[in-house]
């Protein structure tokens, strides 16, 4: 793969996924990361043992692995005024700074922007925050689970009343996966504007922006309307039995979505078995799929539940419409897709474990990033310092003196 981001030098003072998941996939894409850690404790990360789903093995934390893929560490007091003075002098070989500190934290540990341009006056400083970094909770802490799911209307999209509760995200830093994937084209939109101009701009990202930017369609359509959006009542009447899920003999289940109901049905009828389907007066044209839905739905509800998924899958092999298998998380290292396009990549642990990892989606030269491995504790927190011209004896005195780790 090109590595469009090589030589690009990043410093992060971050944790847990949303904002080093961006710097992440920097680091695939070729840049340096420098992941400044708490000179103790690590990565908070470090410690998280389950997702409310499952218990985390502690020989290959995959939460860990996604979000500090390809990345250098160094331990470090920020609450000193040593280990800020070794953190500034590494901002100013750095093209970005990014971290997820809250206002008052910056403030408190001097890593505010002003502070760091003090000593890089060209570099990018990147933000990235919970609900922004203006208004009266920008002090507030928050997660994805709150920020990008509960508060821009994603949550109450998922839930019906029937529930009687609303669903919790998908998945473990679903909305932190893509606002660090926000916070990544930032950064490569600023370093591109400072190439082109000189100025070095700062970038703010916050994971409210971004769930209402992931909401946007629906948020236009209910502020013209003046209704919330919420998801159609259950058993609601379709208007195109070519759009939707339909269940397998087998308990599978088969998702379709042909816009174009009038253009796929004789074709679709002529697949499934029932060509009689494509003569039926009710079912003619466009407009009397629509008009006749509901009958065709049940038609088709009992056709899909005859057969098991394999045996629909080679009968719909050819179909010229749009369909798909809703699958498993564990289906993916075998999809045809999935393996042609590399989406899904072996990766090994620092001790060499090896295990799975999501690619980041974004190729360059028709190739897919090889995620790197997470990095131990401090593991580069030696050779950077070196790197500064730190002597060893200096580097003992601070470890001892827990400046560094």
């Amino acid at each position: 793969m090109t590595e469009v981001m090589q030589g690009v030098r990043i410093l992060e003072v971050a944790e847990h996924t949303f904002v080093p998941a961006a710097s992440a996939l920097l680091a695939d894409w070729g840049a340096e990361v420098i992941k400044i850690e708490h000179v103790e404790r690590g990565d908070a990360m470090r410690g998280l043992g389950a997702t409310g789903v499952v218990n985390i093995p502690s020989d290959v934390h995959v939460l860990l692995e996604h979000s500090n893929r390809g990345k250098k560490s160094l331990g470090l007091d920020l609450n000193s005024d040593e280990g800020r003075a070794i953190l500034y002098r590494l901002a100013a070989t750095a093209d970005v700074f990014l971290t997820n500190k809250l206002p008052r934290v910056r403030q408190k540990l001097q890593i505010d922007v002003d502070t760091i341009r003090e000593h890089n006056p060209n570099i990018i400083y990147v933000r990235g925050t919970g609900q922004g970094d203006k208004g009266p909770e920008a002090d507030a802490g928050s997660y994805d689970s709150l920020a990008f799911w509960a508060r821009p209307g994603v949550g109450m999209a998922m839930a019906q009343p029937s529930y009687g509760h609303v669903p919790s995200p998908p998945a473990p830093g679903f909305g932190d996966s893509i606002g660090g994937m926000t916070i990544a084209g930032g950064i490569m939109g600023a370093l591109f504007h400072r190439e082109r101009t000189g100025e070095a701009t700062t970038v703010d990202v916050s994971l409210l922006g971004t769930g209402i930017w992931a909401m946007g369609q629906a948020v236009a359509l209910s502020l013209l309307m003046d209704v919330p959006w919420m998801p159609p009542p259950e058993g609601r009447a379709r208007l195109n039995p070519l759009v939707g899920n339909y269940l397998t003999q087998d308990g599978r289940w088969l998702s379709l979505c042909c816009l174009q109901a009038g253009r796929y049905w004789a074709e679709a009828c002529e697949l499934i078995g029932r060509p009689d389907l494509a003569t039926d007066p009710r079912f003619a044209d466009h407009a009397g799929l629509q008009q006749n839905c509901t009958e065709a739905v049940e038609i088709l509800n009992e056709v899909f539940a005859s057969r098991p998924l394999d045996e629909w899958r080679t009968a719909l092999a050819g179909f010229s419409g749009q369909w798909t298998v809703v699958q498993t998380t564990l289906e993916l290292p075998s999809d045809p897709q999935v393996v042609a396009n590399g989406y899904v990549q072996e990766c090994r642990t620092a001790s060499g474990t090896p295990f799975r990892m999501a690619a980041a989606p974004v190729q360059y030269g028709e190739q897919p990033p090889v995620p790197g491995r997470a990095p131990e504790f401090n593991e580069h927190g030696d050779a950077i310092l070196a790197d500064l011209g730190l002597d060893w004896d200096t580097v003992v005195d601070l470890k001892v003196r827990g400046i560094v780790a």
